[in-house]
């Protein structure tokens, strides 16, 4: 088993492009996650292991349980995959059913293979063949609709997963919908598994809501984490002593710039850091002020200087901050909008 025990499992989801070893190791102080899962390996017939990726596997095993996670449709590839990540420290290998990107899905790899469920099957039935580590699967509840989520669910029964994590929403509806976590409830009755909710899970509150309503044995954070870092600590202080300590703004301005400083990298332009940094305080954004004066200000600033200038005028106080997302009058193409409520 990846981990056993009474408490919740709480995993940090696999972020592309975010929950790389950097980022992995700033939210330690702040409350680490029982799992940490890896940005997606891909797979096709000339794939190599990203090396970017591995490295974090490697460096990160001796701190806490990592799982490798999968994203492709071709099964001896995918089979010469695992055999790899097994020649590594990884606690666990997940397939990615879940990714809703376009770029992805019409490639029919990730949310994309919920179109074909008997392809599914016959993954999952090589795959469990050869994964000799925990063996867990990322999904969605569907592709358009979430009709054929009961075949869905049998096929997972049917192939003695380790691990199933439920993210509840459909692929087309993206990050845009309410969560459907009575659909999370349905997978904790048909499989053996442990099931970890996924979705919109924005605060410690949400996620004891979402855990006594669907019964699964934990959680999967992603956005949530980035917002706030201290969000796994607080679900179990909330679950343990019925209450959790809020940071100040202070502390919030000093998360900024540890995570400015964790995505450096080398080579990176101070422009090109400051782009990278911005895409990360989106989230943070939200749960920054009502009118989200501090989130259209940030996205057009342009240099560090401006960065911490208005970082120090809204976060330089000793107030608490809940960094629960607000009600924020987005627009509908907006890459924030609905993603956080």
């Amino acid at each position: 088993m990846l981990l056993a025990g009474a408490e919740p499992i709480l995993a940090l989801a696999p972020m592309q492009d975010v929950t790389d070893l950097a980022f992995w190791r700033l939210l330690a102080p702040y409350g680490a996650p029982h799992l940490h899962f890896t940005e997606y390996f891909r797979v096709y017939a000339t794939s190599r292991l990203d090396r970017h990726i591995l490295k974090s596997v490697i460096e990160h095993a001796a701190a806490g349980p990592v799982v490798a996670q999968m994203i492709g449709n071709d099964i001896p590839s995918l089979i010469r995959t695992v055999r790899e990540l097994q020649n590594h420290p990884v606690a666990g290998i997940d397939l990615n059913l879940g990714c809703p990107a376009p770029v992805v899905y019409r490639k029919c790899a990730g949310g994309g293979l919920l179109r074909d469920l008997k392809a599914v099957d016959a993954i999952l039935g090589a795959l469990r063949e050869v994964v000799r580590v925990p063996f867990s699967v990322k999904t969605r509840i569907g592709f358009d609709s979430d009709a054929t989520y009961p075949e869905l669910l049998r096929i997972f029964a049917a192939h003695n997963l380790d691990l199933l994590t439920v993210h509840g929403r459909t692929v087309r509806e993206m990050y845009h919908s309410e969560v459907h976590y009575e659909r999370i409830a349905e997978a904790v009755q048909a499989v053996k598994c442990p099931v970890l909710a996924n979705g919109n899970v924005h605060s410690a509150k949400r996620g004891l809501e979402v855990l006594k309503s669907t019964g699964a044995a934990g959680l999967m954070i992603g956005r949530g984490a980035i917002r706030n870092p201290w969000i796994f600590q607080q679900v179990h202080d909330l679950r343990t002593t019925g209450s959790i300590r809020v940071p100040t703004g202070f502390e919030v301005l000093d998360y900024v710039h540890r995570l400015y400083e964790a995505l450096a990298s080398p080579g990176l332009s101070c422009g090109s850091h400051v782009q990278r940094v911005k895409k990360h305080l989106n989230y943070l954004g939200v749960g920054v002020d009502p009118e989200g004066e501090f989130l259209n200000r940030m996205r057009r600033l342009v240099t560090e200087a401006e960065l911490f200038a208005l970082c120090r005028e809204f976060l330089s106080h000793d107030q608490p901050m809940p960094l629960e997302p607000f009600p924020l009058g987005l627009k509908e193409r907006d890459v924030m909008a609905g993603s956080h409520l």
